[in-house]
């Protein structure tokens, strides 16, 4: 059964060399902006239960993202369990709420001694689907 749960969500701000000279922020950046969230994400409720690493994402960039967006906030959800690997939703929303950019990674849980997948554990799994929500239509 699916589990509808709230995203985790956290506040970045928009840093100055993030800009280009139009004072848009550049596309590799708000990949970066995922990352950091992603990671914050991680390391408060995974920490420990073991190594994910990142195996496919892609991203959509909505709305330009300028210096005076920020605060941005980033949400973070799940919209996929399986047996070795998750789909993260990642959501940019501006100062007012806008949504400016999404993306979705696959994350796979990793065993660093053999340097392949692993299956994820019931810990890693009942953090997950805490945060678990129902796949966009």
């Amino acid at each position: 059964t699916n589990t509808v749960g709230e995203p985790f969500r956290c506040s970045l701000e928009v840093r100055w060399a993030d800009s280009d000279r139009l004072g848009h922020v550049n596309n590799t950046k708000v990949v970066e902006y995922m990352q950091e969230a992603r990671i914050k994400f991680l390391v408060s409720h995974l920490s420990g239960r073991g190594v994910v690493a990142v195996r496919k994402m892609d991203a959509e960039f909505l709305r330009p993202i300028k210096d005076a967006s920020g605060p941005l906030d980033v949400e973070i959800a799940v919209l996929h369990v399986g047996t070795s690997s998750f789909t993260l939703r990642h959501t940019i929303l501006d100062r007012h709420g806008v949504v400016c950019a999404h993306g979705d990674a696959v994350l796979v849980g990793f065993d660093v001694h053999t340097d392949r997948s692993r299956p994820l554990s019931d810990l890693e799994r009942e953090v997950l689907d805490r945060y678990r929500v129902a796949a966009p239509g």
